[in-house]
């Protein structure tokens, strides 16, 4: 009898321990569930800024981040001062707190493809942040049609100088987006410069996109004593350092200029009448599209891109978004009735008997 009740006891403790397993095994598996199936685990994103120089990428960090959170995301932004050595330090870091998905705004196109495959061999997908990484096979590239960008800021300046001098005073060669607007704006000039009815007597490229380079363009050819009839300027900042060298030798209205990124001083020199021309890249669409693309494919859902472009090797995803032209005749009805500048900030420097006639009926 005794012998039967060891041998019960025994029974009864493996079982015991049978039960403890199973319990640990499912723990286990319940631990390692992908992160779709985590309803409670919050999102982690990394976001790698190339910068924060221009007004335009504090507003992307800005309502990217607010989306995000607003979908139970959390983000922690790096920036890297437009130092392409930091970015992959920076990146390094990202990756180390165990973040789910990767945006990245590359500081250089092709040397940033080192911090995407970091993230792909750590098993992170990596977002193309308005910029192209080159050679890298992201995931995806969300941006304007950078290419029409360029074809828009040509094809209006054209319309005010059909004949003259031109300057192009490009973006960083770092920055794919540079190259995608000078192909806009030669597809549109080229015509016209092979007949002989535009010559662009001075293009260069920007070093980090520095207002500095743009400035001292304008003020050499001025010095030359050569006429210039036209500019064109990869972005608001280079195109406010081209109006400040014409302004020096009282050309600025006189001289047209072209820019993009609508920042709140692009604006107000389209208001005043001494910057033609820029172009409205709606930031809230592509940050807050990015807060949601990344948040659903963090979780393992697809994503289907409405393009696609080719990196240099790959064909990646290219979400693509439409950008808008800005002149003097639509400013209140795109920017600022789209709540992205006052209607007092842009026109501050404008007599108040010249703002649009329905504000000043409010």
């Amino acid at each position: 009898m005794r012998i039967q009740g060891k041998k019960r006891i025994v029974t009864i403790l493996l079982a015991a321990v049978v039960l403890i397993s199973i319990a640990g095994c499912q723990t286990t598996k319940e631990s390692s569930l992908p992160t779709e199936l985590k309803k409670d685990k919050k999102v982690k994103i990394g976001f790698s800024m190339a910068t924060l120089q221009e007004e335009r990428w504090q507003r992307d960090r800005d309502i990217f981040v607010a989306k995000a959170k607003e979908m139970g995301g959390d983000v922690i932004v790096q920036t890297a001062n437009n130092n392409s050595d930091d970015q992959i330090d920076q990146v390094k870091f990202l990756l180390e707190q165990d973040i789910d998905i990767l945006l990245i705004v590359p500081h250089d196109a092709e040397k940033a493809s080192a911090a995407v495959q970091l993230a792909k061999k750590s098993g992170i997908k990596v977002i193309a942040y308005d910029r192209l990484v080159k050679n890298a096979n992201v995931d995806l590239y969300l941006s304007f049609d950078n290419v029409k960008v360029g074809e828009m800021m040509a094809e209006y300046i054209y319309r005010k100088v059909p004949t003259g001098n031109y300057i192009i005073i490009n973006g960083a060669k770092t920055d794919h987006n540079s190259y995608m607007f000078n192909q806009g704006y030669k597809k549109v000039l080229k015509p016209y410069i092979d007949k002989g009815f535009i010559s662009v007597i001075n293009e260069i490229w920007t070093e980090d996109w520095r207002p500095e380079d743009a400035f001292n363009c304008v003020e050499k050819t001025l010095q030359k004593g050569i006429n210039i009839n036209a500019i064109i300027a990869a972005n608001d900042s280079l195109a406010g350092a081209a109006i400040e060298a014409l302004a020096e030798q009282r050309l600025a209205g006189k001289v047209e200029v072209a820019g993009h990124d609508a920042d709140i001083s692009g604006c107000q020199r389209v208001a005043e009448g001494t910057q033609l021309m820029t172009i409205y890249k709606p930031i809230e669409i592509i940050a807050e599209k990015a807060a949601e693309i990344s948040i659903r494919m963090a979780k393992g859902k697809d994503f289907h891109a409405n393009s696609e472009i080719n990196d240099g090797k790959y064909n990646v995803p290219y979400e693509m978004i439409e950008p808008v032209l800005i002149t003097k005749s639509n400013l209140e009805e795109t920017v600022i009735k789209g709540s992205f500048h006052r209607l007092e900030d842009v026109y501050r420097n404008v007599p108040k008997t010249q703002w649009p006639k329905n504000s000043l009926s409010q």
